[in-house]
Parts: structure tokens; sequence; C-alpha cells
């Protein structure tokens, strides 16, 4: 004879309200979306690799232009969002703790604060790019690199192409971060949605665990950017 209890268990998630119908049971369901963020991410860790790998090879090439290029950017500014979304790291764990364990008041809050983070990093990063329209480093017909000195080398220039260079891969890298954490705030704000309508709870809050993967993963791009962009030769 079955298991009661099995069956009871069976039955309770084949009447639970989000349980989509092409799935067994609420952990199958978990399971599969869990995997198939990490797939998801997999595919992304290559094309951020792809840059990175491409970053790395320009710069080995030209390290004295790229430590030039790198010291005009504020590392201060950099160093700032580094801590705003370590900040929004913590939130986000706070947020799935608190959708695990049925604390609706502090899974908005938490979801609020990361958001807030999320947008002061975006204003941060908004600075730091008009700094770089105003200087003339944006690459195009007005770039200008002129007579800037390599660091810890008084009588050695820049090269203004090489230097180019670093400041395309800078705004790309930069910038397709920046679009990963717009969309994120976006997936954020339909958790947001969904929490105030008390939609999750410690049976069903597997979006909030995924949003949380994705968040994450934007955080880690960022702590490779940091170094790899703003802390080039910053002192002879």
């Amino acid at each position: 004879m079955p298991d009661s209890t099995v069956i009871g268990l069976h039955h309770e998630d084949e009447h639970h309200p989000e349980l989509l119908h092409h799935f067994a049971d609420a952990q199958q369901q978990r399971d599969s979306a869990s995997l198939g963020m990490w797939v998801f991410l997999a595919t992304e860790v290559m094309f951020f690799g792809g840059l990175f790998c491409a970053y790395l090879v320009y710069r080995h090439w030209y390290f004295p232009d790229f430590a030039a290029a790198s010291k005009s950017i504020d590392a201060t500014l950099g160093a700032t969002n580094t801590a705003v979304l370590i900040c929004s790291s913590l939130t986000v764990v706070l947020a799935v703790w608190a959708a695990q364990t049925a604390r609706r008041t502090l899974l908005i809050v938490s979801l609020i604060l990361t958001m807030l983070l999320g947008m002061a990093f975006l204003g941060i990063k908004g600075i730091e790019y008009r700094e770089k329209f105003v200087e003339h480093h944006v690459p195009g017909a007005s770039f200008s690199f002129d007579k800037v000195q390599v660091p810890g080398h008084p009588d050695q220039y820049a090269n203004p192409h090489h230097a180019q260079i670093f400041f395309s891969l800078y705004f790309v890298m930069t910038g397709l971060h920046a679009l990963h954490m717009i969309i994120g705030l976006g997936i954020f704000l339909w958790l947001l949605i969904m929490a105030w309508k008390g939609r999750f709870t410690p049976e069903w809050h597997t979006p909030v665990e995924i949003g949380g993967l994705y968040w994450h993963f934007v955080d880690i791009v960022w702590i490779y950017l940091f170094p790899l962009l703003y802390l080039i030769d910053r002192h002879p």
C-alpha cells in the first residue's frame, strides 16, 4: 500500500496555486528553475569572459597607455560603487531569508533597499560617465588624450590611440554591466509587487532565490571590473 503521507504531499503539491501543470511537484519545479538560471549564468560568464580576455590581451600589449588611461578614472567613485553593491548583496540575502521564513515586511523592505542601492550605483556611474564626456575621453571623433604622462615615467606620454582602446573597453564593459543592473532592477520591481501581494510563502519563494542569484552574479562581475579598470598601476 502506498504511504498515505506521500500521497498527501503530492495531493498538496498538485493543488498549490503556483505549481505549473508540467511539473510533478513543487520541488521539481524549483530544481528546474534553479538549473535554468545556472545555465543562463554560465552563458553570461562566457559572454563577459570574452571581454575580459580581450581586455587582458590589450592591457599586456599597451600596459603604460592603459595605466595612464586608468589613472584618469575616479577610483573613489569606483570604490564607492563597490561598497554599494556589496551592501546590496546583503539586502538580497536578507530578502531570500525573509521569503523562506514568512517575514513579509522584512522581504518588502529588503527588496526596496536592494533597488535603492542599485539605483544609487547607476547614479554614481552616471556621474562618472559625465566626467568622461566633459574630459573628451569618450572614443570617437572628439576623443582627446594628448600630453598625458605615463605613471612613474615623467618623460613618457601615453599613446592616444592605445588609450582610446582602453576607454572603448571601459565603456563597453561597464555599460553592459549597467544594462544588467537595469534588468535586475526590473526583476526586483516585479518581485516587490509579488511580495506586496503576499504571493511568496515558505513553500514557494523560488522567484526570490532566482532573482538573488542573478543579482549576485552582477555583483561578482563588478568585483572583477573594479580592480581591472580602476586600479592599474596607481602608484609608481
